[in-house]
């Protein structure tokens, strides 16, 4: 089945990464991906919080073009599956403001929303049956003495009525059940929603080094050798604001299962903490 795929900024830049690792596992897995065309910005950084209408108006713009490239969407930024649900949450409530919005974008586009499409976050993809069955049958290598916590951050599964992929939105377990279904041993931990501060790594760092340093001395007590996350800000800051002392390697999950289907992995260059030492040890190689 063809998916559409939105890759939002981060995976455009800061998180090239990202990007080049989930293309390849999809292309191991034989399950195209169509890039939405002229996609936009999803206003999940500052566009949210100084006017809600020009957020959902990004959002919006969107989801119509998506809508014109398969029926189902796949969206590896948490910020951006949070954006985009959010939005069609919004539209789903009836409201007058909402009916304005789908009227102004409508008229703005020439194109009508719907309302069809589905919107899913990379893990619930990767998680579902077929696809795990599929992952499974194509593994290569296992991920035995790797010890990841994994970590889902605050926008993955809450608000619970909106992203709700998971059963319970504090207790999420859908990445840990991926890792452990190809070997690995997912620790067990108190921090795998917890905020790490997102953009508020540029005007109140201090605050990030604080969460950040919470959430890296979690993982390290739990007994975790790497921390596994699925959203690009999550990534950028515990791979950049650990405290001293601390050198605990941060991975995306996509890079995690690249791994497992023996893929070749010259992105593992672009982190900050050298993941190679753990990889190594646990027999993990950086090239096919």
């Amino acid at each position: 089945m063809l998916f559409g795929y939105y890759p939002g900024c981060s995976l455009h830049s800061t998180a090239a990464e990202y990007d080049a690792s989930t293309r390849a596992v999809f292309q191991a897995l034989n399950i195209p991906l169509k890039e939405v065309p002229d996609w936009n910005c999803c206003g999940a950084t500052s566009g949210h919080s100084l006017n809600t209408y020009l957020s959902h108006s990004l959002a919006l713009r969107n989801l119509v073009l998506a809508e014109g490239v398969a029926p189902h969407l796949v969206v590896p930024c948490a910020a951006c599956y949070n954006a985009l649900r959010s939005t069609q949450a919004f539209l789903e409530s009836g409201e007058k403001e909402a009916k304005k919005l789908k009227e102004d974008i409508n008229s703005f586009m020439g194109r009508e929303y719907k309302g069809v499409l589905k919107v899913h976050h990379l893990l619930e993809v990767l998680g579902a049956p077929e696809v795990l069955s599929l992952l499974k049958e194509k593994q290569k290598v296992s991920l035995a003495g790797l010890k990841p916590a994994a970590y889902y951050g605050c926008l993955l599964t809450r608000p619970p009525k909106i992203v709700n992929f998971e059963a319970n939105a504090e207790q999420p377990q859908l990445m840990d059940r991926l890792l452990k279904a190809l070997g690995a041993e997912p620790v067990s931990w108190s921090h795998k929603t917890e905020c790490c501060g997102a953009s508020l790594s540029i005007p109140a760092a201090e605050i990030v080094y604080e969460l950040v340093k919470k959430i890296v001395q979690a993982a390290v007590r739990a007994g975790a050798n790497v921390l596994v996350t699925a959203c690009p800000l999550c990534q950028t800051n515990l791979d950049t604001r650990q405290p001293e002392g601390y050198n605990l390697p941060v991975l995306y999950i996509s890079e995690i299962l690249g791994l497992a289907l023996g893929i070749s992995a010259p992105w593992l260059n672009k982190h900050i903490i050298d993941p190679s030492p753990v990889l190594k040890s646990c027999n993990l190689s950086l090239t096919a």
